[in-house]
């Protein structure tokens, strides 16, 4: 495993209330991040909100598609190219 996936993976991420690992997140837990930025959505600042609601509703739908019980599940070339858009990668990472 490359160390850039180890570090999207492991990274922890606020969903449901708590704090877990980003690969551990579950299709549900994700589905339900992306509705919850969806409700966050309005104008001036928040709705830069959107895109990371799409980017989280795409990795719902891929999940979904894969049948991947966690993030983790999914192809690596997958997770890291969905994880810029999901907005904890730090940039450089």
């Amino acid at each position: 495993m490359s160390e850039q996936l180890r570090t999207v993976l492991d990274q922890v991420v606020h969903v449901g209330g708590v704090d877990r690992p980003f690969g551990e997140l579950g299709p549900r837990d994700v589905a339900q991040h992306a509705a919850a930025l969806s409700e966050a959505v309005g104008w001036g600042p928040t709705a830069r909100i959107a895109s990371f609601a799409r980017a989280w509703a795409d990795l719902a739908r891929r999940m979904d598609e894969a049948d991947a019980a966690t993030v983790a599940e999914l192809d690596p070339v997958v997770i890291v190219e969905l994880a810029p858009s999901l907005w904890f990668v730090a940039s450089g990472s």
